[in-house]
């Protein structure tokens, strides 16, 4: 075995070049040859299109993935392909724990690297298991997600430029990135004054690629798609099931005395406010809080009338911090009172753990629930660490509200694991399940922040302290808050990607509408899994009130926060579920290079050019819009996107 892996290794360094090949020993595995566009920066800054050759091998082995970048990316690459194998084995059905990856990627400059050839890997990986044939003439560009969809990604026109110069006649894309964003800046000398001008334009890659050099680009969904486009052949996709259940019923009880009791709270507060001995100003500002509170409270009696149960619960939640940061701001006569107030957050966090800590899991929906109560504990002793630098700082305003918020949160930790517990069924599973999840989340979650940051600057700020938080979380032994934090860094940058640089709400709804189903069809595969994905399927309706307020308010930040929560549905849903397993079909299946088919554009596709190209303001060029609206848009989903408080 030695001996066939150090052949291996040796037959990888000879073949940086090679043609299409497959291995001439099928017990010594398969090796193909495929070429990924890539991103290179010049000395000057400018980001250019290359093309790099990988040289993908799949052997008998134990379930190791080898990378070997030369010159050096600057962001590595090992995270994307660990991904790649894993979903490789799981659209094949393939133990991939018995077989080892080699991948070798050559180009002949440095490149960004990054996420964005984890769907060609994939590919290759997968021809290399089955012993298919790719065809040369095929490129693609597309990170790959846990579920097998192609992820958005950047420099498209780019990529496309460097497809068409190595001889690509097909190149694909993730669906929805047909429409990209360029900045184009013009210089004007008006009596020995430069004046500088830049403006965004709207580009469709699909026109632009075919006008320019007659490069057929075509957008793709999935692995599924992708393999095909490659191969010629069609690997059978999971069954969809025809009807999907997205009921937050099971939370109804809850949510009716949740909001009895929030309510009730709220009148006894305010009636303690009213006959407080607090000054003007200070009376003022606390019944501003309570005003604000009420509306909340008002949106949850309409959430709660729709039969949108988590949603209410989440608003009570909200309205709670807000009541009892007024309670105990009115309660506090000196310092030491604020002291006390923290200690009994303290107090009450440490039950929430100990309660966590003790149950007994047992079952994928009991696991999926508990996870996301140890992560609502460490949430809430982060706050408390907050409350206590603003104590320490004199600030007893803002410890006191950050208290509130610790104590909210810690008491949400223990009706997740209570509701864990309705739904406990099945063989008990270890924490230790979570562990492995929370590495390969965290590990490309920062593979994919770090690569937007190297494309886009630091424009990512809060997602890398994100990062952080997962990594210390991850060394502490918290797997599930790990787990947690980092898959909404990863769920924010996607969108980011996938709405880049767009100001058109038709074209986000059209993305939104993708996002939506894929969550519908993650709730669905997880149920006909006998999985109940109650998490999946509250995120899923808290998504839905957000869009339902966009409808009705024309809010950007609702739109985003619906993207985003659709999004999370969809991770959560997936989480700990597991494939069968087979032996990969017969090694002398592979074909003859296959021929190039171009399909029919997609109805959503061509929707999407419809509504896009519909835009008030358009021209043959595209619109224009300012940079700064463009900056101010990137912002919204990385910097300031207000991500509404999940219970």
């Amino acid at each position: 075995m030695k001996r066939a892996l150090v052949s291996l290794l040796v037959l990888m360094l000879l073949l940086p070049f090679a043609s299409l090949a497959t291995a001439e020993c099928p017990s010594e595995g398969h090796t193909v040859v495929l070429k990924a566009p890539a991103v290179s920066r010049t000395a000057d800054g400018e980001l250019v299109g290359v093309a790099t050759d990988f040289v993908i091998t799949v052997a008998p082995g134990t379930g190791h993935v080898y990378v070997e970048t030369w010159p050096l990316a600057e962001v590595d690459m090992q995270a994307s392909a660990r991904l790649a194998a894993q979903i490789a084995g799981k659209v094949l059905g393939v133990d991939m724990s018995k077989y080892d990856v080699f991948i070798q990627i050559k180009a002949d400059s440095p490149i960004i690297g990054g996420p964005s050839a984890g769907g060609t890997m994939t590919v290759g990986i997968i021809a290399a298991l089955e012993g298919w044939k790719v065809n040369p003439k095929v490129m693609m560009t597309g990170m790959i997600n846990p579920d097998g969809t192609i992820g958005p990604v950047g420099g498209i026109l780019e990529k496309a430029s460097a497809a068409h110069e190595v001889g690509a006649e097909l190149f694909l894309i993730p669906e929805g990135q047909r429409i990209q964003y360029v900045q184009e800046t013009q210089k004007k000398e008006i009596g020995g004054i430069v004046e500088i001008n830049t403006q965004t334009k709207r580009v469709d890659v699909v026109d632009y690629a075919k006008e320019r050099w007659g490069l057929k680009v075509v957008e793709v969904k999935d692995i599924y798609d992708a393999v095909y486009y490659f191969t010629g052949h069609k690997i059978p996709r999971p069954k969809v099931p025809a009807y999907t259940r997205i009921d937050t019923g099971f939370l109804k009880n809850d949510a009716l005395s949740d909001y009895d009791n929030t309510t009730a709270y709220y009148r006894s507060t305010l009636e303690k406010l009213k006959k407080s001995d607090v000054n003007y100003a200070t009376y003022t500002t606390l019944m501003e809080a309570m005003n604000e509170a009420e509306a909340i409270l008002n949106e949850s009696k309409k959430s709660l009338d729709g039969g949108m149960y988590y949603t209410t619960l989440s608003k009570d939640f909200k309205a709670r911090i807000i009541i009892r940061h007024v309670d105990w701001y009115i309660s506090v006569k000196t310092e030491g009172d604020v002291q006390k107030i923290l200690k009994t957050v303290g107090f009450q966090i440490n039950a929430s753990e100990e309660r966590v800590s003790n149950v007994t899991i047992r079952g994928t929906t009991m696991l999926q629930a508990i996870a996301a109560a140890e992560e609502r504990v460490e949430e809430a002793k982060g706050l408390l660490d907050d409350a206590w630098k603003y104590y320490y700082n004199g600030n007893y305003w803002d410890a006191i509200g950050q208290a509130a918020y610790a104590y909210e949160r810690a008491k949400t930790a223990v009706f997740w694991a209570d509701l864990g517990e309705r739904f406990a069924g099945g063989e008990v599973i270890s924490r230790d399940v979570v562990k492995t999840t929370a590495r390969d989340y965290l590990d490309e979650s920062s593979l994919i922040v770090t690569y937007i940051e190297s494309m886009y600057g630091n424009v990512a700020g809060d997602l890398s302290q994100s990062i952080q938080e997962a990594e210390g979380y991850y060394d502490d032994g918290k797997y599930s808050a790990a787990l947690f934090t980092a898959m909404e860094a990863r769920v924010r940058a996607q969108v980011f990607l996938d709405t880049l640089g767009i100001d058109n709400q038709t074209v986000l709804r059209e993305k939104l509408t993708g996002m939506k189903e894929g969550a519908k069809v993650a709730i669905a595969t997880a149920q006909e899994g006998g999985i109940i994905p109650v998490l999946a399927m509250a995120y899923y309706e808290f998504a839905e009130s957000y869009e339902q307020s966009a409808d009705e308010n024309g809010s950007m930040e609702d739109l985003q926060t619906a993207m985003i929560f659709y999004q999370y549905a969809r991770e959560t849903a997936n989480l700990f579920l597991s494939e069968p397993t087979r032996e990969p079909g017969p090694n002398t299946t592979a074909t003859d290079v296959p021929p190039i088919v171009i399909p029919t554009p997609s109805t959503s596709s061509t929707r999407a050019m419809e509504n896009a190209t519909a835009t008030p303001g358009g021209n043959a060029g595209g619109v224009s819009v300012s940079t700064a609206v463009i900056l101010t848009a990137l912002g919204a989903f990385i910097l300031g996107a207000a991500v509404g408080k999940k219970l």
